[in-house]
């Protein structure tokens, strides 16, 4: 396969890229952090971003590289699951934290079964990228809202970085849903590039948010 010549799809497998090396070393620090002290969490957490960096390795190559549209309709399934799952587990995460800490039986297998009906959508409605924005948006209000009421009620450390994260992810996922954005900063981006260097940014603030969150269960 040859490298992709539109300058838009180059950035946006760059940016896809370095997005996926972002979240593994996320992941790797979140478990470091806190696979002793909150182990159900930093499960769930690490999961979010390994899932989040498989998706965005396929999306590196599907948009880097020339292929047949068969090929690159098999690399969409991968991915399309990848974000389903880890949507889904970024909303269990959310209800752990409200619920400070205890997780209702059912709860995850449930959230991850949504996932997996997303991706089937997907399937049925190929190129519809619209479906994903809908659920990611349900569930991203619904974790920016549950925080939000954390950070109000000073029920968890970090949760104003965990307010920040979530809604950089929306102004996210806005940005990507707006396709005619696109931008020149010494390479064109289109809305799939600048989405991906807005969503580092939420990734930052994720990340600190549950790295906070861990050092203050270790002094307790």
């Amino acid at each position: 396969m040859n490298f992709i010549d539109i300058p838009t799809e180059q950035t946006t497998a760059a940016t896809d890229f370095i997005l996926g090396i972002l979240a593994v070393w996320s992941a790797y620090k979140i478990y470091k952090a806190g696979h002793h002290t909150s182990p159900v969490k930093a499960r769930i957490w690490k999961w979010v971003f390994i899932l989040l960096a498989l998706a965005a390795f396929f999306g590196a190559i599907a948009h880097g590289f020339q292929m047949d549209e068969r090929i690159n309709f098999i690399l969409w399934q991968p991915l399309n699951l990848a974000l389903g799952l880890g949507v889904s587990l970024f909303a269990a995460g959310a209800i752990l934290d409200l619920r400070q800490g205890s997780m209702p039986k059912g709860i995850v297998p449930g959230l991850l079964a949504l996932g997996v009906i997303f991706y089937f959508i997907t399937v049925l409605i190929p190129g519809s990228f619209l479906v994903f924005i809908i659920y990611e948006a349900v569930i991203m209000l619904f974790a920016l809202t549950a925080y939000f009421v954390l950070a109000l009620r000073h029920k968890l450390h970090g949760a104003w970085w965990m307010v920040s994260g979530v809604f950089i992810s929306i102004i996210a996922a806005v940005i990507q849903a707006t396709e005619s954005v696109n931008v020149k900063m010494i390479w064109e981006f289109d809305h799939n590039g600048i989405f991906h260097i807005v969503q580092m940014i939420g990734i930052v603030a994720l990340l600190n948010a549950l790295l906070i969150d861990f050092k203050s269960c270790k002094s307790i």
